[in-house]
């Protein structure tokens, strides 16, 4: 895990240092499953921008919602998701567990990131997590939204999307200025100096909310 910061480490100076070397370790004794545990960060974008494109397709052209309407619930899709995100980095991926196939679950699933977090391959949630969860998610929001759930929906997968390609680049795009640098900066520092702060990666907005900044 990411070692502790001192009280009071100023945001405006976290460590710019990104390992360029692709560091990498062997999970599984079985090869089938190791390979499926490394994923290329283009999944996402071919899995799920054609599920985006669908469901705005299905809300526009077939439900015949007015577009205003169509990019509200795309808008709250999107908010939800950084919500969700924050939820799930914070209480999930950093939940410190007890037992011996607890802790080594809890290291499949964030540990390792922490300890490799450069590892190009590691770095996207595998398909065979990530899909049966948007399952998940669309019967949810099938529940809460109706029939306006396609287009919450899709504001939630392009929200999904945009979080894992900036969290891609935030380990190995140089992002030298800008919102870009600062969101860097603002994960970086979540990963080598303080791992119990700075959970949004897409938006931090909810680490404003609940006060997970800074200690």
């Amino acid at each position: 895990m990411a070692s502790q910061s001192n009280e009071g480490s100023a945001i405006s100076k976290p460590p710019l240092y990104v390992s360029t070397k692709n560091e990498t370790v062997r999970m599984f004794d079985s090869d089938f499953i190791e390979f499926f545990s490394r994923v290329h960060p283009a999944t996402p974008l071919i899995l799920y921008l054609p599920v985006v494109g669908f469901m705005l397709y299905v809300s526009i052209a077939r439900q015949r919602f007015p577009l205003f309407v169509v990019a509200g619930l795309f808008l709250l899709g999107v908010l939800l998701w950084t919500l969700f995100e924050y939820l799930i980095h914070r209480y999930v991926f950093h939940y410190e567990p007890k037992t011996r196939v607890g802790k080594r679950l809890h290291y499949i699933i964030h540990g390792v990131h922490h300890d490799y977090p450069n590892d190009a391959r590691r770095l996207v949630m595998p398909p065979s997590v990530s899909v049966p969860l948007a399952f998940l998610f669309y019967g949810l929001f099938l529940l809460v939204f109706g029939r306006f759930a396609p287009a919450a929906f899709s504001g939630l997968v392009f929200g999904y999307v945009c979080y894992d390609m900036l969290h891609y680049a935030t380990h190995h795009f140089p992002m030298k200025r800008g919102i870009l640098l600062w969101l860097k900066q603002y994960h970086l520092r979540h990963h080598y100096k303080d791992d119990h702060v700075g959970y949004g990666i897409s938006s931090p907005l909810w680490d404003y909310v609940f006060r997970t900044t800074r200690r």
